[in-house]
């Protein structure tokens, strides 16, 4: 939590004392800026878990930004226009939603299990995913980072 927000909540001397632990619990872990909010969104966390090896979802969108959170292992994460990476355990992610192709959200690891939990907002009247076929995929390449070599 920033100051600034910290600094709205405090309140008499005595208040503070007892409750100043409050001010040290939280840790901002991500900020994603900026993000654009679909107008009626609604908001959807998941938990996923994908055991060793497994490649995650196909290629797909979000109607909304969507912010995730690994909890365990590391998973292989890629988002249309940026280079692949591995995002381990304690780290996040986020995308923007909208047009934009998330290509991989697999489990990065062959000998165990990854968890993670992702709080997404939904546009109203659109699916929370939506997978992009292989025509339009074609259509876009030029869109997708170069493939890491072997």
């Amino acid at each position: 939590m920033s100051e600034s927000h910290a600094g709205h909540m405090h309140g008499t001397d005595a208040q503070e004392g007892a409750t100043a632990g409050w001010m040290t619990a939280a840790k901002m872990i991500q900020d994603a800026s900026p993000i654009t909010v679909p107008e009626g969104a609604s908001a959807m966390t998941i938990h996923v878990e994908w055991e060793p090896g497994d490649p995650g979802t196909p290629p797909h969108r979000h109607s909304g930004p969507a912010f995730g959170y690994v909890i365990e292992g590391a998973v292989r994460f890629e988002l249309e226009g940026e280079p692949e990476r591995v995002v381990e355990a304690g780290g996040t992610f986020w995308e923007p939603g909208g047009d934009v192709i998330h290509y991989q959200d697999g489990n990065a690891l062959t000998d165990a299990r990854t968890r993670f939990v992702v709080t997404m907002l939904c546009a109203p009247g659109k699916p929370m995913l939506e997978l992009v076929d292989e025509e339009e995929l074609a259509k876009r390449v030029h869109l997708r980072a170069p493939r890491p070599t072997a």
